[in-house]
């Protein structure tokens, strides 16, 4: 049988994700007949641990969190969330019992935007969440519409290169291009991110960085500060398929035939060309020699250059 993951069998177009994590089954009861009567998808957990779980594979749109529960806290739940970029930007409710100032800073410092003390009020917990599901909602509409683009989005922290959220999309080009997921940005990002601060109003837009794996690339731009010190970041995934494509047709070449060429005028030879595509130097060779004669040029000089003349008329943002 094929399980989807959680989050893709929330009905999220039509209804906010809650998570509610507390260890008293009446204060569970209570919360959730209130939130469910308000249009809210309710979910619940009952210890720090099954939070966690949870809320990994629902990613809900916010957290109401007990502060004290055995075992596993809420603070030390709020810490780890906010340590997983999946999960960091999700807005967590403290629920408590204490009202002492030393537990409230410790809530805000654990990641919590607010807290509500016990015993519980319904209509409060409902009025604190709609204050700060606005603009989580906003954020997120403005996450998802980039992904359906094609641009990923991710924030980062310039001071300890952490990865604050990140898009779906932007998840899975990183993983593709990187390796296993990370609570960090990849060290090239975070190099080159450094490289560009700091930023003043009137200074030109930053160059962009461009990771490159065969005919891809993904391109990262700095968009904005979105913190003190942390900034936006948005990124594509970019092919030259459609400049492969149109040597093929300009020159009359066949599929691979084109894909050499391609890589002549990005500088490669004859052994890198091999080991990209899969094949021998000599076979390389063999399609390069039919190459320059369907160019009617000798030199691999001569075909880059005949070829980057007709590119630049077709794709003027090509690259070498």
């Amino acid at each position: 049988m094929n399980h989807r993951p959680l989050d893709q069998t929330l009905d999220r177009a039509n209804s906010d994700v809650v998570l509610i994590v507390d260890d008293v089954p009446d204060n569970l009861s209570v919360l959730h007949d209130a939130l469910d009567e308000s249009g809210y998808t309710v979910l619940v957990a009952t210890g720090g641990e099954a939070a966690l779980q949870r809320a990994a594979q629902a990613l809900p749109d916010i957290v109401l969190l007990d502060a004290m529960m055995p075992g596993m806290d809420g603070f030390e739940v709020a810490r780890r969330l906010k340590a997983v970029p999946a999960t960091a930007h999700i807005p967590i409710i403290f629920m408590t019992g204490l009202s002492e100032t030393e537990h409230l800073v410790a809530a805000l410092e654990a990641g919590g935007v607010d807290y509500v003390t016990k015993p519980i009020k319904p209509k409060e917990v409902l009025a604190r969440m709609g204050v700060h599901m606005q603009g989580a909602r906003q954020a997120r509409q403005a996450r998802n519409a980039l992904d359906a683009f094609g641009y990923a989005s991710i924030t980062v922290s310039a001071a300890d290169g952490r990865l604050l959220w990140q898009t779906p999309l932007a998840r899975q080009l990183l993983q593709d291009y990187f390796g296993p997921a990370s609570p960090q940005a990849p060290e090239p990002v975070l190099t080159w991110l450094r490289r560009q601060l700091p930023l003043s109003q009137a200074a030109p837009e930053p160059p962009r960085l461009a990771i490159e794996r065969g005919a891809q690339r993904l391109c990262f731009h700095l968009h904005q500060q979105s913190g003190d010190d942390d900034w936006l970041i948005v990124m594509r995934e970019e092919s030259d398929a459609a400049v492969i494509e149109a040597m093929s047709l300009c020159f009359r070449l066949t599929a691979r035939e084109a894909e050499v060429l391609y890589w002549v005028v990005k500088g490669k030879i004859n052994r890198d060309i091999g080991d990209i595509l899969g094949t021998s130097p000599m076979t390389v060779k063999k399609h390069l020699e039919r190459v320059f004669a369907k160019l009617g040029v000798e030199t691999r000089t001569a075909a880059a250059g005949m070829a980057m003349g007709r590119i630049r008329q077709l794709h003027p943002q090509f690259e070498t």
